[in-house]
């Protein structure tokens, strides 16, 4: 097994610089610096120099930055090496994290079209051994949660873990007390649902101590530590308005905290020590507003059947004094049988 694993690095190798002599040939600078940031060795990550020459596209025109966008999801998309594209996802994570604005507004609106499977990566298989099949898991979950990053980014408008948006997601906050209650529901809803994806990571037999999935770990846990953090200010801002939530609200608000009760073991495992008072608190506040919509929902839902029985039991007596009143053609029978009958006996 080490043999063919060998055989395929070496044929990996010569792929890379098969391609990249190519692309100097034809003095394509995007798809060279490309090709060198995706190589297609699954041990070793991507040069910081390669990167920080595909994030510098970012600092031009829109169409550079459109034209870069286009090329990383090219080689995404076509390719079937398992290397290439974990490599490529990190990329796409660089970008949310560290791009211009101008290169992450270009990965937001593409494909322009939308959709779920906004990466197309559900069905990647690269079974040429087993190191590729394990990182085959890791490329299929990845996508997905890259994924919900995104769409928890357009909920939220503004890009959840980069670090060029600091001022951005502090006018943010300060929005959420102004912001109508279902829309704080549905930023919750897709906060808790990136926890949750992030909490579906796969296990690694084969790639224990691997840097690019110690890479993508770093990455995935800052981002949680950021959702843990809006989270929070969407709690405390629920806190203050749970008791003025309908019935519909109040059950979507149930049903998202106790799915984020469900996060709990994996917060444990993502954050580092020194944010556990953070988390601690936290949940203290969302059991706090969970009981309140909890008991609301109950409440409302007994004031509901109470109406709806004592509505039918209203109906009820009113059409038993509405019979009492009109006779029916049997009473009328027997009540004229009963007047023959007394005079028959007087």
């Amino acid at each position: 097994m080490g043999r063919l694993t060998n055989l395929r690095d070496l044929v990996g190798a010569i792929k890379d610089k098969a391609s990249q002599s190519k692309a100097a040939a034809i003095n394509n600078s995007l798809h060279l610096s490309l090709l060198r940031a995706t190589t297609h060795d699954p041990f070793t990550l991507s040069n910081p120099k390669h990167i920080a020459t595909l994030l510098s596209y970012g600092h031009g025109s829109r169409a550079t930055a459109s034209a870069a966008i286009e090329a990383l999801m090219d080689r995404l998309q076509h390719t079937h090496d398992s290397s290439v594209a974990v490599k490529c996802l990190l990329i796409v994570h660089q970008i949310v994290k560290q791009g211009s604005f101008i290169l992450q507004d270009q990965l937001s609106v593409y494909p322009s079209s939308g959709g779920r499977n906004y990466l197309k990566l559900s069905n990647f298989r690269d079974n040429s051994s087993p190191v590729s099949w394990e990182l085959s898991c890791w490329v299929r979950w990845y996508a997905r949660y890259l994924e919900q990053l995104l769409y928890a980014s357009r909920v939220l408008g503004f890009f959840l873990c980069s670090t060029t948006s600091t001022a951005e997601k502090d006018r943010a906050e300060e929005k959420v007390s102004a912001m109508v209650t279902s829309d704080l529901v549905k930023e919750m809803d897709s906060l808790v649902g990136l926890m949750e994806e992030a909490g579906r990571k796969p296990e690694s037999l084969h790639l224990k101590g691997n840097s690019i999935i110690g890479e993508i770990l770093n990455f995935v846990g800052a981002d949680f530590l950021s959702a843990i953090n809006d989270v929070s200010v969407r709690v405390n801002e629920f806190k203050h308005r749970v008791s003025c939530l309908s019935f519909g609200e109040s059950v979507e608000l149930v049903c998202v905290l106790k799915r984020l009760e469900g996060c709990r073991e994996k917060m444990v495992e993502l954050s580092p020590t020194r944010k556990r008072v953070l988390i601690d608190g936290m949940w203290v506040a969302v059991r706090e507003v969970l009981d309140k919509s909890t008991e609301a929902c109950r409440g409302e839902k007994q004031g509901r059947l109470l109406l709806t029985w004592g509505g039918r039991r209203e109906q009820g007596t009113e059409s038993a004094r509405f019979g009492g009143r009109v006779l029916s053609c049997s009473d009328s029978f027997r009540a004229s049988s009963a007047r023959f009958g007394s005079s028959r006996n007087a």
